[in-house]
């Protein structure tokens, strides 16, 4: 029988007479649960990043969709992959119900539409190269259930990222990632451990992605933005330390060729 842990009662009471460091204390002993609970899953991630992969290879891309905090979650996991890998902001997109409105003020009963995520997802022309990710803590949100039964149909691979295990959501998707992180600390608010919880799985997801597509070398970030001053100068000292150049050599190599695996190319 499906139970949301998610809404149990925390395991702490009584939260208004604590001192300030007892909750700090106890928020903190709270999220260190969340990394041993997400390595129980680490099969099921890598189940996933090898369907994903081979996708990518061939153009595909990886679509995330939620709404609320893991919809936030999402958007944000995807909007950082050009700055940091400089891949083209087509290839990792995310989708939250109520559309970017939605990442700022509550759009009403916008998850609760279950065919709306597939239309949004449609508009996209999503196909079988592509990869879906549900996110939902919960694992009951319409939006996102919809938005991965219709393109399960259609033989579009799909996972979720859920905290409450035998979901609705985890039922209609070809990789269910089940992270149980237990009661939150503020009874139901899953913006916490929950929300933690699939933060570091999308990290682990895009990350582990673009490491296996050649956007890193060695353990730097080669493909980066120059976007800002510090990113030019952690680009310019790649440089220094890979070719062994002097810094005014490397800095002009690097605003030459706008990035460092290009300069590092062009230079041998």
């Amino acid at each position: 029988m499906f139970k949301k842990i998610t809404e149990q009662p925390s395991l702490y009471d009584e939260l208004e007479t604590k001192t300030v460091r007892e909750l700090l204390d106890d928020i903190n002993t709270e999220d260190q649960k969340v990394a041993t609970a997400v390595g129980r899953v680490i099969p099921q991630i890598e189940r996933l990043i090898d369907g994903l992969i081979p996708r990518l290879t061939r153009g595909g891309r990886l679509f995330y969709i939620g709404a609320g905090t893991s919809g936030r979650l999402g958007v944000l996991d995807a909007s950082e992959i050009p700055p940091t890998y400089g891949m083209p902001p087509t290839v990792v997109i995310g989708l939250i119900a109520g559309g970017d409105t939605a990442l700022r003020n509550p759009v009403e009963k916008a998850e609760d539409d279950e065919m709306r995520g597939w239309h949004d997802l449609k508009e996209y022309n999503i196909s079988m190269d592509d990869t879906l990710v549900g996110l939902a803590a919960s694992g009951t949100t319409p939006y996102v259930i919809g938005a991965l039964r219709e393109a399960r149909s259609r033989g579009i691979l799909t996972a979720c990222i859920t905290c409450n295990p035998d979901s609705p959501m985890a039922q209609v998707a070809d990789v269910p990632i089940e992270v149980i992180v237990g009661p939150e600390f503020v009874t139901g608010s899953s913006r916490m451990k929950a929300g933690t919880a699939e933060k570091m799985i999308l990290n682990m997801i895009s990350t582990t992605a673009m490491i296996k597509l050649g956007r890193v070398k060695g353990n730097k970030m080669v493909n980066m933005q120059l976007t800002n001053k510090k990113l030019i100068d952690r680009g310019t000292r790649m440089l220094v330390s890979e070719l062994g150049l002097d810094y005014e050599r490397a800095n002009h190599l690097l605003m030459l060729y706008g990035s460092v695996d290009k300069a590092i190319q062009a230079a041998k």
